[in-house]
């Protein structure tokens, strides 16, 4: 029995989005399946302390052994797909919302010689057809009812069927048109199978060939003025659309697709599908793989908003394998079917041909939508179109519900990657791996139990920030993580990263050698520090600011080659720092650069070492990034007015409705700024004297 807290996620990784989450056993089971507004709110409380939870609920979560969830972008579309997974996992613990039973199900009894349909729970049994789940009772009885009308299939027990066909005579529902009786031969087999394959047809999602066929047949018994049969046709025309009514859709009932999208770093791609029937999500479907690094452009750097160069090659090689290898499946399931009927025959005496059949499902749909067009566009479209034996469309969605539903399957490919990282560097042995890995391959005396990292973020030298992430035991310690505000290096336009490397690892070594000085009792001199902290430009997070580096990392890694280490190690030779390993980890091709070396050390690929690099490095550029966007949102946000003395915000907006822009209140005259209300002569003159400043 495993231990919540062994599986519990990392605080802050789970999403605060809705989503639907499965608990897995030690097999890999799925236990339980659930929704949630809100993911994190809701997975939380599944691991509070054990005495406080329900029992049932108790026992669950020491039966699973992993969580993990999809992330969707409405409550409607993470209850539609919990419904899928309750239906496709049938989890154990799931007994609590559906009355210590399975949710109910309409089945079809397809193995009898005329198959009839049920309601039921329980587990699924061979030779029966199941849809669903439904989640009432009544809602399964009522779809039934209502379908009977124009589906006029046996729902009697065979109990009751056989007896009826002795006594040569229909029951109640054969009377009023609501069986087609087959008890008594009112039909034959093949147009009885006709009858159980549009059922199924229509519970499958193939409604529209049906309301089409009824309202023509409605029409046309109005202009032959056979009102009866019209309004007979009208009521069962009524009854599919109270159906249709309750099954919930995503996108357009006529929408038949898969939507594919990818998330990538430089050595994994994450990779995630949504199959879409009738409008529906009927499935979803993920995978994160290894990079084979023959892609093009595979081992760059992959900022933020800058698609992956290898995205073609991955989404062609995908699509490929994947329709591939269902089409494959599909022809086993209709040679097995094909057995299947062939016994029946010989057993029957019935024509074959004669008999409707339900086809498998075409595994490729009408409309393939991607992230990122394949490669070889061309080439793919018309394998798939081979396969499928008729028009397939690859596309990009611009706009509308495909395009947000894109949105959605692309976070949940870059959760999909996030967690699969995590997993690797939350691993205590694969931590301790790692850290063996880097200290054997820099040959460091210790293993760097505190690693630190920066990186510059700027756009064409625009709002230059480094940022300065701390990993301590292989996780990241967010309280001492910093932000730099770089001064001297950059400015008006110009950037130079070399030179911002250099001063960022200078002030936070300088600190580093004042705080060594520094005597830690004393409180008002721990002010003072976290004062200059604040003055010199540098921000701290998690309500951490006069905390101090009283102590050094044993590895210091730059972002960068060559030229950023010999840089940063100047620094060092400058402060005297010499029991800090430094290295830059380079873009292009995760190397390794150390002081004073030509070559760089290369790690494996696939080594633990390498992936807690990576990650430390990723962190640092996420954080670099964050804190470049604020900064650039404040400038964008910042007036000519802000910088007024004695001018406060409500003043600012009054000048600002009363004029219409700054550009205007600096053409105005004094006298008219004047005119504004709570705007003195004194007031009016600051304000003229500060805009016309910049002029002389």
């Amino acid at each position: 029995m495993a231990n919540p807290k062994d599986y519990r996620p990392a605080p802050g990784t789970i999403p605060t989005e809705p989503g639907v989450y499965k608990f897995r056993d030690a097999n890999g089971r799925v236990v339980y399946v659930g929704k949630a507004k809100n993911l994190r709110a809701r997975l939380n409380n599944y691991f509070q302390p054990p005495k406080t939870l329900h029992p049932r609920t108790r026992q669950m979560v020491f039966t699973a052994a992993s969580v993990e969830w999809t992330v969707v972008s409405s409550e409607v579309e993470a209850l539609q797909l919990e419904y899928t997974w309750i239906k496709r996992f049938d989890p154990w613990f799931n007994v609590m919302y559906r009355d210590d039973k399975t949710y109910p199900m309409l089945a079809v009894s397809v193995k009898e010689r005329y198959p009839r349909a049920f309601f039921y729970r329980g587990p699924k049994r061979k030779g029966v057809r199941y849809f669903g789940p439904f989640s009432h009772a009544w809602a399964v009885r009522e779809t039934l009812d209502l379908l009977t009308r124009v589906f006029p299939i046996r729902t009697c027990s065979n109990g009751v069927f056989n007896r009826h066909e002795a006594l040569g005579r229909p029951c109640l529902l054969g009377y009023i048109d609501k069986c087609s009786a087959p008890c008594v031969g009112r039909v034959t087999e093949a147009e009885y199978d006709e009858i159980v394959t549009g059922f199924m047809g229509f519970m499958s999602g193939r409604s529209e060939p049906l309301v089409r066929g009824i309202t023509q047949q409605m029409q046309e018994a109005a202009e032959n003025l056979e009102f009866e049969k019209a309004a007979r046709l009208r009521d069962d025309l009524g009854a599919v659309n109270k159906v249709m009514e309750r099954q919930t859709v995503v996108l357009s009932t006529d929408t038949d697709a898969d939507v594919i999208a990818f998330a990538t770093d430089e050595l994994e791609a994450a990779v995630q599908i949504f199959t879409v029937r009738d409008g529906r999500i009927r499935s979803q479907r993920g995978w994160v793989v290894e990079k084979t690094g023959d892609e093009p452009g595979s081992m760059e750097r992959l900022d933020e908003g800058v698609e992956d160069p290898a995205l073609p090659v991955l989404m062609q090689n995908f699509l490929v394998q994947y329709y591939s290898d269902a089409v494959e499946r599909v022809r086993q399931e209709e040679e097995e079917d094909a057995k299947l009927r062939a016994q029946k025959v010989r057993r029957r005496g019935v024509d074959q041909e004669s008999r409707a059949q339900v086809k498998p499902p075409m595994p490729v749909p009408r409309e393939i939508l991607v992230e990122t067009l394949p490669e070889e566009l061309e080439e793919v479209t018309e394998l798939l179109q081979q396969m499928r034996g008729a028009q397939v469309d690859i596309r990009v969605p611009q706009r509308g519900d495909k395009r947000a539903l894109m949105e959605t399957v692309h976070k949940n490919a870059a959760e999909a990657l996030h967690q699969h990282k995590l997993k690797r560097v939350g691993d205590l042995t694969a931590r301790s791996q790692a850290l063996q890995d880097i200290q054997d391959a820099l040959y460091m005396d210790e293993a760097p139990l505190r690693i630190e990292c920066t990186d510059i973020s700027h756009i064409q030298g625009t709002d230059v920030v480094a940022s300065l992430v701390v990993f301590e035991d292989g996780l990241p310690k967010k309280n001492d993580y910093r932000r730099y505000r770089i001064k001297e290096a950059a400015g008006n336009g110009r950037s130079d990263d070399v030179g911002s490397i250099a001063e960022v690892t200078r002030r936070r070594f300088k600190r580093y050698n004042e705080d060594k000085l520094a005597n830690p009792d004393e409180a008002a001199e721990e002010q003072t520090f976290a004062d200059e902290r604040e003055e010199d430009g540098v921000e701290t997070t998690g309500g951490a600011s006069s905390k101090r580096f009283a102590y050094p990392p044993q590895l210091f890694i730059v972002d960068g080659g060559k030229p950023q280490v010999n840089a940063a190690q100047a620094v060092f030779d400058e402060l005297g720092i010499v029991d800090v390993q430094l290295i830059g980890l380079a873009k292009r091709l995760e190397e390794i650069w150390v002081p004073d070396d030509d070559e760089p050390v290369i790690l494996p690929r696939n080594s633990e070492g390498m992936y807690l690099l990576q990650q430390i490095r990723d962190e640092a550029h996420r954080f670099a990034i964050t804190y470049h966007r604020q900064q650039r949102s404040k400038r964008m946000r910042a007036s000519a007015l802000d910088a007024v003395p004695g001018l406060g915000p409500a003043r600012r907006t009054d000048l600002v409705k009363h004029f219409g822009s700054v550009k205007k209140i600096k053409e105005a005259s004094l006298e008219e700024i004047q005119e504004v209300k709570g705007v003195g002569p004194k007031l009016a003159q600051t304000i003229f004297d500060h805009l016309h400043a910049e002029d002389s």
